[in-house]
């Protein structure tokens, strides 16, 4: 189910309840010199709409959405539950939420409501009911927002009501408190419940926390959240049964379960911010794009994006002249269906004041004004590729188990975060411009030629067994340390690390041996390993590269296992950027993954029929286009050898002739240790790839 536009989604955030009624003019004037197709409404309007409990005043908003709809707008219709007004904390304190040590998030910012609260719930439902049944029919309606960036600032809330909740949640789970006590391993420290009563959330206490309770309650946290979701989704639902319904997901993914959530949205939306002064923000982005599409294998929404600088770094930079119009294209060249900001006007007053916006305090004649508004006469021509998608022959694995378990104490080691492993495993996957899937470890993985799996710290023996299954069966398999360890309720595999993992694997894990901060182990190749080492023995597996240093000197750092009809590679250590760029070559090499030949800090993704060029260098340079193709934003013909500006973006649109472009494959598929490779796209310095400040 789309949205009801017809068309690409181009707009903002659109907060006219901030500005005198004579300024909605102007608004809509400017909207269509912009581009603009859709904007959100409402999304912190509870407090205008119901000003008083059970009061509601539409007034305002009636003559907001006859003006876009008399202006050939849609509006993506939030439902304007993500900050209750400061009426219902005082007449309800028991709906706000708690830390853990009991501290209360009082009124005066936003998502100030405990998940759980039914109080919360039911004055959520009921403005919901009455937003639903009053524009069900109107014609801007394109769309419905529920809330806004859930879990953002409170994913978790420690309170009394959660409390209850909490152990609900743990009766359906496990049914009863013997099955609880088995997986929570409470015979250790003297835990054991006698009664599911006894349980509380993990409150602050005098040392390490249970760690298999604490990911349980990130669980029920994640699903007390997607609750408050489904209430609003099924008045909806049940009023408009035809519009769509959303909610936009920002980059703390780990606050709660996108991949359990985003089975329930019609379509996955994202809010993306990339820092212009952050070295990887580029990778970043794309990692986060591609985890989007990812999500449903469809088309994403870009629901919000900084048309320039931010309000809420320590220090916010603007974004350079053509760089917002080119990390849109990177948005659109891996799924993006709709490019949207936060915000249409910039604020005067409040917490976001200087949050750009679309329409900036210096009013139109601004060069945020003029980038984004021929950003939207371009996004216009490209509407033929609206639900087309990227297709990936490699996927990334990675899970919420893992990443919240990875949070807990009392591990070998502190400074394992699975985004940073996710990012650095996903980094030479770019810079080779291979399309990648980021995907759970319960996905179908028989379409992939190479599956990555950095750091699968908790996994099931069922879940497993399916990536055995697929290697087995003839993939092609890269995994990393400290992976297969423990089960979701944080439950050592028996029998020697890693685990499940152990056979595909080729190998024994007897002993880990995390790295100090900023220590490093040398390799046999000469390359360098960080973070992370194991004391290795193999038990089938090739040896590609060893340990130089200390204790492990000598002793198996990265191997290569045949299994069934299959490859697995694993690495004991985190290798230096050019050292896992030859692994994840080599990997590619065998898994049959071509990899294209375009210059460095270009992106070369193919969508449909579409071919993206971005150019993230500041410098021009030439890129290689198919034979025949035009530019799908000029319609200009486009050379095989075209040059492309610095910030440039080209889109080529091939003829129905259109040949192969140049492309490169390393040829090697055998266990001999590593050597140097050389490579036509060498791997990136990503401090190349950014301005200069």
């Amino acid at each position: 189910m789309r949205h009801r536009l017809g068309g690409f989604g181009a707009g903002a955030d659109y907060n006219p309840e901030q500005w005198p009624e004579a300024v909605w003019d102007e608004d809509v004037t400017l909207m269509r010199t912009a581009g603009v197709t859709m904007v959100s409404v409402g999304i912190f309007g509870w407090a205008a709409t119901e000003p008083t409990p059970g009061s509601y005043d539409f007034s305002w908003l009636d003559r907001v959405m006859d003006l876009l709809s008399a202006n050939g707008i849609g509006a993506c219709l939030a439902t304007m539950t993500a900050s209750p007004p400061p009426w219902l904390a005082h007449a309800h304190p028991e709906t706000l939420p708690r830390l853990a040590d009991g501290t209360v998030l009082w009124p005066g910012a936003r998502q100030h409501y405990c998940p759980s609260s039914p109080v919360y719930r039911e004055h959520a439902a009921r403005l919901v009911e009455a937003l639903a049944v009053r524009y069900a029919d109107h014609p801007a309606l394109a769309m419905w927002h529920v809330n806004n960036e859930y879990g953002c600032h409170v994913p978790e809330c420690f309170c009394d009501v959660s409390a209850a909740a909490f152990r609900d949640w743990l009766t359906d789970r496990y049914g009863e408190v013997t099955a609880l006590n088995d997986a929570w391993s409470t015979t250790f420290w003297s835990q054991r419940y006698g009664d599911l009563a006894e349980v509380l959330p993990p409150r602050s206490a005098p040392t390490f926390r249970n760690p298999a309770q604490v990911p349980d309650f990130r669980r029920f946290s994640s699903r007390a959240l997607l609750d408050c979701y489904l209430v609003e989704k099924e008045i909806l639902r049940r009023v408009t049964p035809d519009v769509p319904v959303t909610t936009n997901f920002v980059g703390a993914w780990h606050r709660v379960d996108v991949a359990d959530w985003a089975r329930h949205l019609d379509v996955v939306s994202y809010d993306s911010y990339p820092d212009p002064h952050d070295r990887d923000t580029v990778i970043q982005a794309a990692f986060s794009y591609d985890w989007s599409r990812s999500l449903h294998g469809r088309p994403w929404l870009l629901l919000e994006q900084a048309p320039s600088a931010v309000n809420w770094r320590e220090c916010n930079a603007p974004k350079a002249p053509g760089e917002m119009r080119l990390w849109s294209y990177q948005a659109v060249a891996r799924g993006a269906d709709a490019v949207m900001y936060f915000q249409w006007r910039q604020s005067r007053g409040g917490a976001e004041r200087f949050h750009s916006a679309i329409v900036p305090h210096g009013g139109a004649d601004t060069r945020t004004f003029r980038e984004t508004a021929a950003l939207g006469a371009e996004l216009a021509k490209l509407e033929p590729l609206l639900g087309t998608d990227v297709d990936a022959h490699v996927a990334l694995v990675t899970d919420w188990s893992s990443r919240w378990a990875l949070q807990g104490a009392a591990l070998p080691a502190s400074d394992l975060s699975l985004e940073e492993t996710n990012l650095a495993h996903y980094r030479p996957l770019w810079n080779a411009n291979v399309a990648v899937d980021v995907v759970a470890p319960t996905a179908d993985l028989t379409r992939y030629k190479l599956v990555v799996v950095p750091n699968l710290y908790a996994v099931d023996v069922d879940v497993a067994a399916r990536l055995v299954e697929y290697v087995r069966g003839g993939g092609h398999l890269v995994m990393s340390y400290f992976s297969g360890i423990v089960d979701s309720s944080e439950r050592v595999h028996l029998g020697g690390y890693p685990g499940p993992f152990r056979e595909m694997l080729g190998l024994l894990v007897e002993e880990f041996w995390p790295l100090p901060a900023d220590g490093t182990v040398a390799l046999g190749s000469g390359a360098v390993g960080a973070l992370w080492s194991e004391w290795i023995t193999t038990e089938g597996a090739a040896v590609l590269d060893t340990f130089t240093d200390g204790a492990l000197d000598g002793r198996p750092a990265i191997t290569r296992h045949t299994f069934g009809d299959g490859v697995a590679t694993y690495l004991g250590t985190r290798p230096n950027d050019a050292a896992l760029a030859q692994v994840m070559a080599r990997a590619l090499a065998d898994a049959g993954v071509e990899v294209p030949a375009v210059p460095a800090c270009v992106e070369r993704v193919q969508r449909g029929q579409w071919l993206f060029l971005p150019n993230h260098n500041e410098t021009e340079v030439v890129v290689p286009v198919p034979v025949g193709a035009t530019d799908a934003l000029t319609g200009e013909p486009l050379t095989e050898q075209e040059r492309l500006a610095g910030r440039g973006v080209v889109v080529a649109h091939p003829s129905q002739s259109t040949s192969r472009i140049g492309s490169w494959r390393n040829v090697i598929v055998s266990d001999e240790p590593l050597t140097p490779v050389s490579y036509s796209r060498p791997t990136v310095d990503p401090d190349s790839c950014t301005r200069s400040e």
